[in-house]
């Protein structure tokens, strides 16, 4: 309990935004491979394969710089970058379900208080701010033949609030792939209309925040590469075909979700079930993550620097 405490202190008080934080996801340095392991705050790490956590999740301590945006000074970070890998191994077996052998997923939950659900009744209420910041991992590339799911939010009915895509759509049967966008982050509404996509260049970090009016279900994205402030890049668009209330509230996710390829060789029916079939080549893959997480608009928007600028409206 006194670990639990002393990690969330640590993030609160190395939060460079004036609005008020709702969720902090930025991994401090006094935060620990066993702490993942046990599914410490501020993440729950249950969404992986077989192995510990650790084993998918790396904690990169000062071996990496952050996203900028966040930091007083290069040298002043204020939270450790995080790579989430999957590998041939990163088959997920929900409770009392059957193993996932169609995805290769690890994800990060975001958690508070050791306790996700309570979280998401305060997170997904009135207009909330959905940070995070994406950078390429060369040594472990993904395959842009596939689609990747790498953050969204989820009810409980498994659909996405919104998400951020990356590769080739799934498709049956599988067409030409990589497709001619494949490289580009996408981000995309609850019925999966292209809100913005930009291209996901190397070394540069991206960095996203994504605003939900959760009473009157619209979206709209701020974009930004390494130290640039966030700018709004779309206006305020509508996500009605999400569920209003409790049952459109979810869990914030963040990581490396690979869908397979259509396998010609099952049936139709089990080529359409994504979860359970298809094809995977059980490469290594990851992504880094840093600068997650979740504010209330009520002071503005954090653009970085303790900058603060107008919501989408």
């Amino acid at each position: 309990m006194l670990r639990s405490i002393v990690l969330a202190f640590a993030a609160s008080v190395s939060l460079t935004s004036a609005t008020p934080l709702i969720y902090d996801g930025r991994a401090p340095f006094n935060y620990t491979l066993e702490d993942l392991n046990n599914s410490l705050d501020p993440y729950l790490s249950v969404v992986k394969g077989s192995m510990n956590a650790s084993h998918y999740t790396q904690l990169l301590g000062h071996a990496l710089n952050a996203t900028p945006l966040w930091s007083p000074n290069l040298w002043s970070p204020i939270e450790q970058p995080i790579t989430i890998s999957i590998d041939n191994t990163s088959v997920f077996v929900p409770g009392g379900s059957k193993p996932q052998n169609g995805f290769r997923r690890t994800e990060l939950i975001a958690q508070k208080g050791g306790n996700h659900t309570a979280l998401n009744a305060i997170a997904d209420a009135g207009t909330t701010v959905f940070h995070v910041s994406i950078l390429e991992e060369l040594e472990k590339p993904l395959n842009m033949s596939h689609e990747y799911q790498i953050v969204w939010i989820e009810p409980n009915d498994g659909t996405h609030v919104f998400e951020i895509q990356l590769g080739s759509p799934f498709t049956i049967p599988t067409g030409t792939v990589p497709v001619s966008d494949a490289r580009f982050l996408k981000v995309r509404s609850h019925a999966l209309d292209l809100l913005f996509e930009t291209p996901f260049t190397s070394h540069d970090w991206h960095n996203f925040a994504v605003q939900i009016d959760w009473t009157n279900l619209t979206l709209g994205v701020f974009y930004s590469t390494n130290g640039e402030p966030l700018k709004a890049v779309t206006g305020l668009v509508e996500n009605s075909s999400a569920s209003p209330g409790a049952a459109g509230q979810g869990d914030y996710h963040f990581g490396v979700l690979k869908l397979p390829l259509a396998d010609p060789n099952e049936t139709a029916a089990q080529q359409g079930d994504v979860v359970h079939f298809g094809i995977q080549e059980g490469d290594t893959e990851a992504l880094t993550y840093s600068g997650v997480f979740i504010e209330s608009i009520t002071g503005g928007v954090s653009a970085g620097y303790g900058k603060i600028i107008a919501p989408i409206s």
